[in-house]
């Protein structure tokens, strides 16, 4: 083929030199001589296409990296590959759904669900982070236990110098390491179980022995906790009881606890309907015997030598002496109301609840004597008052207060009631004079601090409420004749099988059995 040659115009030749600059002027162009084929060619159109794709955009951003998708080995020509390609990237977005689907179901939970088994990601695909697999999610758990290979009956495997027994420090001492998954989940034992230790039978059963005593310290403040009336509280049991009183109609309301001690628990209610039977005064006292096994350590002799209690006691069953101190109580302020002396009266007993007339007014308690402050006449009016009760006591009612002082008396209305009769005893009871001889310690002094010029001392306070007329010149010998008379009546008692009295003296009180 002929070459064509592309040229301007010709040159005019030299002219002004206002022309040359002139706008209009003629345009010099340079000569390009090429060739008809290299017009048509296709790569010279690619390459100039190229020129000014790169002149328009210097710099080409790659969507997305990966050995399928560069430049380089792309082939768009394969049906297979683009079909991979566009699985991958669904199998991504399935994947990142299932990861937020997980952190939403889960949150701050410390249970979390994974969805490990239906994710779908390829194993060609490198931008799988940290957190999309991990090793709490997967099936194989480095940190768990590989189970112990099992020995023989036989006792032992392997032949000649590879024999290994089942007494083989190595074998023992892993299978101690998986034994430790059966103590109790109280007990921690760490993360270790997998790596491979070896305990000693000496270390293991120490930590054994170690959970069992934690388990069974548990289970014990777990019962003390269900099982006992607390400070100021009540177990379910005893609430039970409290709130059959209150649906029954017998109480309206309970208001809180009013007063709380060593033995028991007081609390306010105020009554319900009255019986045909039964007169419920307008506010009542709860009281509420704690059922704790701590505080029965010094009661035992308060009920095993009362003959009222004696065939029903039971030492190897402390649970069941609550009943029978409520119970004690109850028959104690029956005889107290039926002689006359101040005392709450009696409602109801359910088991070691009891319930009483309130000594009060208006949810307020009456104050203890040791509180109140009195006149010189109203204390000396006490005392006598104080006197007499203890006469009555002791010959009316058959019966010994065993904790009198100025805590168990209250000041109401005028006069002092008594409470808190729950330990008294008979005076025929191996101890009864000695508790007798307690209170009257204990009535004299609070009376002579308080300035009660006719207080009468102990040993005189004791004879004339007993009726006894012991002569000693001291308290030590005074003490002795006591402890002799007890003495005295006790063999009696073992002789006769009777409760007897056998003190001399003018003025004994009767005392008989019931």
């Amino acid at each position: 083929m002929d070459s064509v040659e592309v040229a301007a115009a010709p040159d005019a030749g030299p002219g002004p030199a206002w022309q040359s600059k002139c706008p209009w002027g003629a345009h010099n162009t340079t000569s390009m001589s090429c060739s008809l084929a290299d017009v048509m060619s296709e790569q010279l159109a690619k390459e100039l296409q190229l020129e000014e794709e790169n002149a328009a955009f210097p710099e080409v951003v790659a969507v997305a990296e990966g050995p399928f998708i560069t430049g380089e080995n792309i082939d768009t020509s394969s049906d297979l590959m683009l079909a991979q390609m566009l699985q991958m990237e669904f199998d991504r977005e399935y994947d990142a759904q299932l990861r937020r689907e997980e952190k939403k179901i889960n949150g701050d939970s410390k249970v979390s669900i994974s969805f490990e088994n239906y994710r779908k990601v390829h194993p060609y695909d490198s931008d799988s982070s940290e957190d999309e697999v991990d090793w709490q999610d997967t099936r194989h758990d480095p940190y768990r236990a590989d189970k112990p290979t099992t020995t023989p009956r036989k006792g032992f495997i392997g032949k000649g110098k590879d024999i290994t027994t089942k007494h083989d420090e190595v074998v023992c001492g892993r299978k101690n390491t998986a034994r430790m998954e059966n103590f109790a989940p109280e007990f921690q034992v760490g993360d270790g179980i997998g790596m491979d230790l070896k305990l000693s039978n000496q270390v293991f059963n120490a930590l054994k022995q170690h959970a069992y005593s934690e388990e069974r310290r548990s289970a014990r403040l777990h019962e003390k906790k269900e099982h006992s009336t607390a400070e100021k509280a009540v177990d379910p049991k005893t609430r039970l009881l409290m709130y059959k009183m209150v649906n029954s109609g017998m109480l309206e309301t309970i208001t809180g606890c009013v007063s709380t001690g060593k033995e028991s628990v007081v609390f306010h209610a105020y009554g319900g309907n009255a019986t045909e039977d039964k007169v419920i005064p307008p506010e009542c006292a709860i009281k509420v015997f704690k059922t704790t096994l701590n505080e029965f350590k010094n009661r035992d002799k308060y009920i095993k030598d009362d003959y009222r209690f004696k065939d029903r006691f039971s030492k190897l069953n402390p649970r069941k002496i609550i009943r029978m101190w409520a119970e004690k109580e109850m028959h104690n302020l029956t005889r107290m109301q039926n002689a006359g002396i101040p005392c709450p009266q009696v409602v109801i007993l359910k088991k070691h609840v009891l319930v009483m007339s309130f000594i009060g007014q208006d949810q307020v308690p009456a104050p203890k004597l040791k509180d109140v402050t009195l006149s010189s006449e109203d204390m000396k009016k006490a005392y006598y008052q104080v006197l007499n009760m203890m006469q009555q006591l002791y010959k009316e009612c058959n019966l010994v207060h065993a904790d009198l002082s100025e805590y168990n008396m209250l000041w109401h209305d005028g006069k002092v009631w008594l409470i808190d009769v729950s330990q008294s005893v008979e005076p025929t009871h191996p101890h009864g004079l000695e508790f007798l001889f307690r209170d009257c310690r204990n009535v004299a002094q609070f009376f002579q601090k308080a300035g009660v010029a006719e207080a009468l001392n102990e040993r005189e306070l004791f004879n004339a409420v007993s009726g006894l007329n012991i002569t000693a010149d001291n308290e030590v010998d005074f003490q002795a004749e006591i402890e002799a008379l007890e003495k005295m009546n006790e063999d009696h008692v073992q002789n006769h099988g009777k409760k007897l009295s056998v003190f001399s003296g003018d003025g004994d009180p009767p005392i008989y059995a019931e």
